[in-house]
């Protein structure tokens, strides 16, 4: 692939998705075949926060320079986009689950605020921006997909916090200093993943996975590697420019689908066995939970098993036809493959206890 920059900037490249989009820069995306080469000579400086181990990166092959800052410093931004004339950033650093709700406005929107405007300051060409579905809410309507037409309708404080980002994303792009590149990802899945996400799979083996009423809401999901690929297309396409796009898998999944997958992976192919039980609730159980989740955001405060009890019943989809149709993304993993290699990282790794045959 020809790139339209020599450098990118890389914010969150210590988190989940910002690896994986390094892994993927550096040893290529095998399941797109536009990507499957590695970016070799595309410079790449990356932020990390002081406490992230990113020694997997650094063992990357081809460069990658790490600086360690707070985008809350502004004078870490200033370092971090040193120099960058002309380079793309991508934005990925953010904060899903705060201790006090404060810090979402802080992390999702002044941070931003900074980045982007030291970004300004050294000439660079584009900002490529991870926002949420949360400045939307949740589907008004089962059988609904969001797509990037639909309103705003923010999920509390934390899709109030998105939806600002991509607010001033919009003014900064109105302003002609810089194009912007706005990107809503739902729930991510995939290899290297955070004990929450190894957390679910021990209570889908162990017989505690929540299903919140009928189970049949659907969730999109996004396979991290589908979103690696979209971010490099939003970062390289030059008609994205002042654009937003949803990335995720090529379609929606049902709760009990989700839980189900993972349940027959464990157990047919890496012979963990299963408890083959749900932990049921009843609908109301996310609907008082949403009651108690808002009365706590509204004094500052945050229980994030709360918060997630609040979604468990919820339909969240999206539709990826406008980023398929002008990126030339091409989602090609789907659940069953992409689970597939999120459990057999988690067993390569020692979690879940090991398959004693494959």
């Amino acid at each position: 692939m020809d790139w339209n920059t020599s450098q990118l900037i890389i914010t969150g490249g210590g988190g989940w998705l910002g690896g994986t989009l390094l892994r993927g820069l550096r040893q290529g995306l095998a399941d797109f075949a536009p990507l499957r080469e590695p970016s070799s000579n595309l410079a790449i400086r990356a932020l990390a926060l002081s406490d992230h181990d990113v020694q997997q990166l650094e063992q990357l092959p081809g460069e990658i320079e790490i600086v360690r800052g707070d985008l809350l410093d502004l004078a870490d931004c200033q370092r971090l986009c040193a120099g960058a004339r002309d380079a793309v950033l991508i934005h990925l650093a953010g904060l899903i689950h705060p201790r006090r709700t404060r810090e979402l406005f802080q992390i999702n929107l002044h941070a931003t605020q900074n980045i982007v405007a030291a970004a300004v300051q050294q000439g660079m060409r584009r900002v490529v921006a991870m926002s949420s579905n949360s400045p939307l809410g949740c589907n008004p309507r089962p059988d609904h997909c969001f797509d990037e037409t639909s309103p705003y309708h923010p999920y509390l404080k934390y899709g109030k916090s998105k939806m600002l980002m991509e607010q001033h994303l919009k003014e900064v792009q109105a302003a002609g200093n810089i194009e912007t590149v706005t990107i809503r990802c739902p729930w991510f899945y995939g290899p290297y993943q955070p004990p929450r996400q190894t957390l679910f799979f021990e209570m889908i083996r162990d017989g505690k996975a929540p299903i919140v009423g009928s189970g049949e809401n659907r969730r999109s999901m996004g396979y991290l590697e589908n979103i690696a690929q979209g971010l490099i297309l939003a970062a390289n396409v030059p008609d994205a420019a002042g654009e937003t796009y949803w990335l995720a898998d090529e379609r929606p999944y049902t709760m009990n689908e989700i839980v189900d997958t993972v349940e027959r992976l464990l157990e047919t192919e890496f012979d963990i066995p299963c408890q083959h039980k749900r932990l049921r609730l009843p609908g109301l159980a996310s609907e008082v939970a949403w009651a108690i989740d808002w009365s706590l955001q509204s004094v500052g405060l945050y229980h994030q098993k709360i918060h997630v009890l609040s979604e468990m019943n919820k339909t969240i989809a999206c539709r990826v036809d406008k980023a398929k149709r002008e990126l030339g993304y091409e989602p090609n993993v789907a659940l069953e493959e992409g689970m597939r290699r999120s459990l057999r990282w988690c067993i390569d790794q020692g979690l879940l206890g090991r398959a004693t045959s494959n």
